[in-house]
């Protein structure tokens, strides 16, 4: 493990759960964040995803951690604002320092602990509308996340259920950073990008060349192309290979994770995601459907679960 990494021992507020070697160490208090998934061993620790930095959890920095939910909604919002059952509903006050509101809310705030095991976590968010940043998103609902780690896989289980006497919009999805390397690959299946303005807000859903090199028998390098992009009829299954070091971590999702986001910056090459959502940047108002995304009457519920299936 790397050194910058502290350990529960070291900070009370990190939750670590055990399966043999295999580790996850958990931040509530960082926006319900995964702060690094790894196997132990005696000549260093293996990460499956890119682990948190003693920096990051000091500053409380979800985009610095390991993976972190996203809900009531992924992606981008344009301008923070859309309609829904003919209201305006405007985000821009919500706290969120982007121009178009993002990923939601719940990876801004603290999550409650709940049931806990050696291997297992429940982590539970609520949210109730009121004029304090962050809690401008108008529909009351509640969240949790079950993450349990086993000798095979990571596998974390997602729920939400709307608490509003009225329909709620709804998405939900993993932001999950890998460690990129020169040969670092992907292997996936998709139908359609979504191609986008310079702001990565999306203009149409069409072919790319990477879409053939994603399901190729070999995979596509984390650096041929500068992504950051949405894509559509998803497997729900995406390979993430460092063949130099002879392994590889499966990501597995349930429906409706029925779209992927690629991010592989040509101008950050140390980051690399492959994200499994629900929904589409700015699916709320694209036209002609296709975006994803649910709409949840008062009390109904979504439950979905997605792994990620370590290989040495």
């Amino acid at each position: 493990m790397s050194a910058a990494l502290p350990r529960p021992a070291d900070d009370g507020s990190l939750i670590e759960l055990r399966h043999g070697a295999r580790r996850v160490l958990i931040a509530p208090h960082v926006g319900g964040a995964i702060a690094a998934f790894f196997d132990a061993g005696e000549r260093g620790d293996v990460h499956w995803l890119r682990p948190a930095s003693r920096e990051a959890l000091a500053a409380c920095d979800p985009l610095g951690m390991a993976s972190f939910p996203l809900l009531p909604y992924c992606n981008r919002i344009r301008d923070a604002r859309f309609v829904f059952d003919d209201e305006t509903v405007d985000l821009a006050g919500d706290g969120n320092a982007f121009d178009h509101a993002l990923h939601g809310h719940a990876w801004r705030r603290p999550w409650r602990v709940g049931a806990t095991t050696r291997s297992s976590v429940e982590l539970h968010f609520s949210h109730v509308p009121s004029a304090a940043p962050a809690h401008h998103w108008p529909f009351r609902y509640e969240a949790t996340q079950r993450i349990e780690l086993s000798s095979a896989a990571l596998t974390v289980t997602m729920s939400a259920r709307n608490l509003s006497d009225r329909r709620m919009p709804f998405g939900m999805g993993h932001h999950p950073y890998y460690p990129r390397t020169r040969t670092t690959r992907i292997h996936t299946r998709v139908a359609a990008m979504w191609h986008s303005t310079p702001d990565l807000l999306p203009t149409h859903l069409g072919p790319h060349v990477c879409i053939g090199q994603l399901a190729s028998s070999e995979g596509m390098l984390a650096d041929a192309f500068d992504l950051d992009n949405n894509f559509a009829g998803w497997s729900r299954r995406a390979t993430i290979a460092w063949p130099d070091e002879q392994r590889s971590v499966t990501l597995c999702a349930e429906a409706p994770f029925d779209h992927m986001v690629l991010y592989a910056p040509a101008d950050e090459p140390s980051l690399l995601c492959v994200e499994p959502v629900t929904n589409t940047v700015d699916w709320i108002n694209l036209d002609g459907g296709g975006g994803g995304g649910c709409v949840l009457g008062p009390g109904e519920s979504i439950r979905a679960s997605f792994a990620w299936m370590p290989l040495r």
